[in-house]
């Protein structure tokens, strides 16, 4: 793409889509016919460029309409934001949902990660492929985990239009995958949200906290969730003020559950006091860790209570606008985001004077449109800022200068929601809950060889073990991973390891956001270690060496010795040693930092080429 803006033109749909999000141009400079006036001065310029952050949504509304994005379409959008169109460019080759060469209106989305492969996806990918050829009207395209490794294996398809179209199978065949590629209308309804709770129809649901709406309330009703105890939390902030929040989440020991395990309250804090105006709230559901899909069940199953978590965050903090990231691959959560925060909206609790408090906050949702990087919390800044989704270096960290420059505070979803219970029964309560160091319930997303794959709430210190027992372990157990693709393996015999972040630390492996995936003897190990390097070269920004060769080379290593063992991968193992201390040590964020872990615990624990 040229520095310049060329003479392809948008068509009269692509026109429509841009303006239905950014209104009519109101002069030449942004795309509209010339008038005299037009020729005596620019006007909105400067007007324009402040709307940069709406490149992303501007991309979605035209990959929505049309399936792909032009070069007229593209160059009609940064006319009218005034964004130079090899910006523009960049940000729409960075993601993967997106494309910028013809394609038919309808695109499947077939997962092959980590849960879905241990499913049979390549058998269902190649069915799927075999069936939709050349001339089907379907574009099959092999995807990153899709976030429903409950119901693995998984597809998604998506058909462009106005509106567009979404269906998902899952679980998936290929006759399902088919007629949801070929008519997304008419494709069976998604289950509840509560079958990918096993607890919420057992005996003991009473003791579930951050799940225990999730199949009780009415996910559309707001009233319902009033009725069960809905907004009491938001109401305790308001009776103690924004410093008392703070102190309550800082006194209940609430750590974030992304995996860094920051303290909030901390981070609130130091949020709280920046100087700069204005402070923002940022809500990160862009969970795209392979094996992660707790903060989508949230979203589907509660959705009112991470609307309340994130206006009670605000308020904390001092901001009066919220940023809620959600994945681009969660069609229904989104749905049901979108019904939560224009029902709050309708009766008072969002907006200019919350619960007639005087507080004004609001929540805006931006989609993301597949990128794993946008998981770290400046590269997501970047990436709603209309940037390419790469991170930044730190400091200076986001409480200080996070999302337009401004301090910042960012949680994903189930740290958020843990206000609740924080508020309604006292931090004192909330700490009794766990272990010293690690405070609360925890959410873990359980799936591969069990019997009952979900999410399962139980409080932190639980043993890996007695996770399993209530999941249902098939045949023989082979290996554990912890953490996702960015995490690391464990032994059978290493069961007893105790679910906190110290407790997995102390064991040699990490807890990340809650991970485990459990694979027996049929699963090939080196196959599973292949596609999680595969994961990493695809997902790495490029944009520090380290990790932009390192993930190349890892893959490369992986394939030469994937069918080889003993002596013949000796030299091959010690240069993934190297490469990988290299990514360790020297990117610029977790993800080339974390992307040999899975590999090195396989090799180190597992002996997974001897």
């Amino acid at each position: 793409m040229d520095l310049r803006f060329g003479d392809s033109k948008p068509t009269d749909e692509e026109r429509a889509a841009v303006d239905a999000l950014l209104g009519p141009p109101e002069s030449s400079w942004e795309g509209a016919d010339r008038s005299d006036s037009d020729l005596r001065w620019a006007r909105g310029g400067r007007e324009a460029r402040e709307r940069r952050d709406l490149l992303l949504p501007g991309l979605h509304a035209v990959n929505d309409r049309i399936g792909w994005i032009s070069e007229g379409a593209l160059d009609y959008l940064c006319r009218r934001l005034t964004v130079p169109p090899a910006e523009a460019y960049g940000v729409a080759t960075f993601y993967a949902m997106f494309s910028v060469k013809p394609r038919p209106a309808t695109v499947l989305h077939v997962c092959t990660d980590l849960a879905c492969a241990a499913a049979g996806a390549s058998e269902l990918c190649a069915g799927v492929e075999a069936r939709l050829g050349l001339g089907s009207g379907v574009s099959v395209e092999r995807s990153p985990c899709l976030g429903l490794c409950e119901r693995a294996p998984a597809t998604l398809a998506i058909r462009a239009g106005d509106p567009v179209r979404t269906a998902v199978s899952a679980p998936a065949t290929v006759e399902r995958a088919v007629l949801a590629a070929s008519a997304p209308d008419s494709a069976p309804e998604e289950p509840s949200a509560a079958l990918a709770v096993p607890q919420a129809g057992r005996a003991g649901r009473e003791e579930l906290v951050l799940l225990s709406r999730v199949g009780v309330v009415d996910p559309a009703s707001l009233d319902d969730y009033r009725a069960h105890g809905g907004y009491t939390a938001l109401r305790q902030a308001f009776a103690i003020g924004p410093a008392g929040v703070i102190r309550e989440v800082t006194d209940a020991g609430l750590v974030g559950r992304g995996g860094a395990a920051f303290p909030t309250g901390r981070k609130w804090q130091a949020t709280a006091s920046g100087p700069d105006r204005p402070h923002y709230l940022v809500c990160n559901a862009d969970e795209s860790e392979p094996g992660t899909f707790k903060d989508r069940v949230v979203m589907e199953g509660d959705p009112y209570s991470l609307v309340e978590s994130m206006t009670i965050a605000g308020y904390a903090v001092g901001a009066h606008k919220g940023y809620l990231y959600l994945r681009g691959e969660y069609p229904r959560a989104l749905e049901r985001m979108e019904h939560a925060i224009g029902q709050a909206r309708a009766r008072g609790l969002l907006g200019d004077d919350v619960l007639g408090q005087g507080y004004a906050f609001d929540i805006e949702i931006r989609r993301g449109a597949g990128a794993y990087i946008c998981g770290e919390e400046t590269a997501l800044f970047n990436s709603i800022e209309g940037y390419r989704g790469e991170p930044r270096s730190k400091p200076p960290f986001p409480v200080e200068k996070g999302l337009f420059g401004k301090p910042t505070a960012e949680n994903n979803v189930e740290t958020l929601v843990n206000v609740l219970p924080i508020l309604t029964t006292g931090a004192q309560a909330y700490a009794a809950i766990g272990t010293g160091k690690s405070t609360g319930p925890k959410l873990f997303c359980v799936s591969g060889s069990v019997d009952r794959p979900g999410i399962y709430e139980l409080p932190f210190g639980a043993t890996l073990g007695e996770l399993l027992d209530l999941a249902g372990v098939r045949k023989r157990l082979r290996a554990v991973l912890l953490g996702g693709a960015a995490g690391g393996f464990v032994r059978p015999d290493e069961l007893d390891i105790p679910l906190t972040f110290e407790g997995t630390r102390e064991a040699g492996t990490t807890l990340g956001s809650g991970v485990v995936l459990a694979f027996d003897d049929t699963v090939p190990l080196p196959r599973l270690l292949l596609r999680i390097a595969e994961f990493f070269r695809d997902e790495s920004c490029g944009q520090c060496v380290p990790c932009r060769v390192g993930t190349v080379r890892q893959e490369e290593a992986l394939h030469r010795i994937v069918d080889r063992t003993g002596a013949a991968a000796a030299s091959d193992i010690a240069l993934l040693r190297e490469v990988g201390r290299a990514m360790k040590d020297a990117s610029i964020c977790g993800l080339g930092q974390t992307a040999w872990n899975a590999v090195e615990s396989a090799i180190d624990r597992l002996g997974a080429y001897e």
